[in-house]
């Protein structure tokens, strides 16, 4: 049987496949689309990451596959659907980058609420900004709410909850007594509770036609003023304009942005000259651990869907 990886695999994942199964692995394959569907008349299987568009050309040009892997949780890169109707097993790494994205988010809020880490350019120009930098926040007693409280939001709620933090979660598709809540210790609230309430606001929800633009300019302006906000769900979810524009005015505090509505982030962005903004190209669930896991479970399930 014959697999087409089209993205980046951790290699001793690659080899594992390759001891069992015919594999064509190019991680720039998904840069040459027509190489991509020429590839894919003889492929039984196919991983990606997030760029490769598992749309109906791609699917009328594999008439054989059996399975997509995606080396990562979302799915909005791929008709979901239309594999379903074909019989195509869909197999994400569920669970597996839910570490390094936890990390990332409490990495990110400390930073921000603190404000003190992006000002090393004027530090070693000669500066001495103590004054401006000596009234950060600590994150002890602070409200962390989180909207999506999935895996990803359950782990990060524990890491939160290590430092102290209160804990509060919007997730719609939980009732309000869903076990998770009470197991957890985490409140559960409407989302424009949430909102006026949370110090730090973290989003792990997917991108759907519900959650597209979510969180616009109404709902950045219901945030509690001088909140954070961190994104590493999906960038369509965030109205990036008008996330600039609470930045300057100073309704939020600061945030932090790993995923954008178009990626890589274009030329002209109004995230571009936005203070207290840090950047991140789309690698909250990237870390050497977290690749290992991710590439290892797709590899499995794969396999095991192809056996």
């Amino acid at each position: 049987m014959h697999i087409v990886i089209s993205e980046f695999m951790d290699e001793a994942a690659v080899a594992a496949l390759r001891a069992d199964f015919d594999v064509r692995y190019e991680p720039d394959l998904v840069d040459r689309r027509d190489a991509l569907l020429a590839a894919l008349p003889q492929a039984d299987a196919l991983i990606v990451r997030n760029r490769t568009r598992v749309d109906a050309a791609l699917l009328a040009a594999g008439p054989q596959l059996k399975a997509v892997g995606r080396l990562g949780v979302g799915l909005d890169n791929i008709d979901v659907p239309a594999c379903e109707a074909r019989g195509i097993a869909v197999l994400p790494a569920t669970g597996a980058n839910a570490r390094a994205v936890a990390e990332y988010v409490i990495a990110a809020a400390l930073m921000l609420l603190r404000g003190a880490y992006l000002s090393s350019a004027q530090v070693a120009a000669g500066a001495w900004p103590r004054t401006d930098l000596s009234n950060g926040l600590e994150a002890e007693a602070r409200t962390l709410g989180i909207v999506g409280f999935g895996g990803i939001g359950r782990l990060t709620a524990r890491l939160a909850q290590g430092l102290g933090m209160r804990v509060a979660a919007h997730d719609p598709l939980l009732r309000d007594d869903d076990p998770a809540w009470r197991d957890t210790g985490v409140q559960a609230l409407p989302l424009d509770a949430l909102l006026a309430c949370a110090d730090v606001l973290t989003l792990h929800i997917p991108l759907t036609d519900a959650t597209r633009n979510l969180m616009d300019a109404a709902r950045l302006a219901a945030m509690k003023p001088g909140a954070v906000l961190v994104n590493t769900a999906r960038g369509g979810i965030l109205d990036e304009a008008a996330l600039a524009a609470a930045l300057r005015s100073g309704q939020l505090r600061g945030a932090a942005i790993d995923v954008f509505q178009d990626e890589p982030l274009p030329a002209g962005s109004p995230l571009a000259d936005a203070p207290n903004l840090v950047l991140t190209p789309h690698i909250a669930g990237l870390t050497q651990e977290a690749n290992t896991r991710v590439s290892s479970m797709v590899a499995q399930r794969v396999a095991q869907a192809l056996k």
